[in-house]
């Protein structure tokens, strides 16, 4: 069984429990690895506006690595390319929250840093694995999804 690696350590906040828990929700077998980074307003700002075209802060950001991977159980020999040997792991993408935001939105949501954190890095985590927003229903889907996983960690405030 493998596992999803998360880069740098996320030990703060235990963003390994919420990885470990998408990642069985998504049913995966090998070794995937994404690339977490905390970052301010001016560079979430700097990131939507060079990636997006968008001047304006926002609360995460992802940057999938593999495209209509939605559902699939990922495999090594399906993504030779994306495979690090370094890491024997698939890479599956970046994120990006931004602290200033985490710490607006808890406040205004009453809740912890802490859930506001798992919550962005969960939603990012089912970008990466080919989920959005778009419809109203794929929206409901990823609602759920979200709050089945932060649920099974009892994350709730």
């Amino acid at each position: 069984m493998g596992k999803l690696l998360v880069y740098p350590d996320t030990s703060l906040y235990d963003l390994q429990s919420v990885a470990d828990v998408v990642y069985k929700r998504m049913r995966q077998k090998i070794n995937l690895y994404v690339d977490l980074s905390f970052v301010s307003g001016e560079e979430i700002r700097s990131l939507n506006k060079e990636n997006r075209n968008v001047d304006s802060v926002t609360d995460v950001l992802s940057f999938p690595n593999l495209d209509l991977i939605k559902g699939e159980v990922i495999k090594k020999k399906n993504y030779p390319s994306d495979y690090d040997e370094a890491e024997k792991a698939v890479f599956l993408g970046s994120i990006a929250i931004c602290m200033d935001k985490v710490k607006e939105q808890a406040a205004e949501y009453g809740h912890s840093e802490k859930r506001e954190i798992s919550y962005l890095f969960t939603h990012s985590l089912l970008h990466l694995f080919g989920y959005d927003h778009m419809e109203e229903s794929d929206k409901e889907e990823m609602r759920e999804m979200e709050e089945s996983v932060l649920s099974a960690l009892d994350i709730t405030r």
